[in-house]
């Protein structure tokens, strides 16, 4: 099971804060759960018309999208920070 966690504008796009899926066949790496979810959720495949707007945290560490995924990962896709 993978528990996937949306926060501040993916959040708000996609009207939800998370959801429990099991890894679907195929699904490896952040890649392919994002290529995934694209298929399944019509806003997260706006949100990922330009990937450099969405970072992905697996287990709360900022990951490049060919990191593996494991089941009971948690992998979180939200903006980039800001600060000042």
């Amino acid at each position: 099971m993978l528990k996937i966690r949306y926060f501040a504008s993916v959040r708000e796009a996609l009207d939800s804060g998370g959801e429990d899926i099991p890894r679907p066949d195929g699904v490896h790496t952040v890649a392919e759960l994002i290529a995934h979810l694209r298929g399944t959720h019509r806003a997260f495949d706006e949100l990922f018309l330009d990937e450099k707007h969405i970072m992905s945290a697996v287990n709360q560490i900022v990951v490049a999208e060919d990191h593996p995924l494991n089941d009971d990962d948690e992998v979180a896709f939200f903006p980039p920070m800001t600060g000042g």
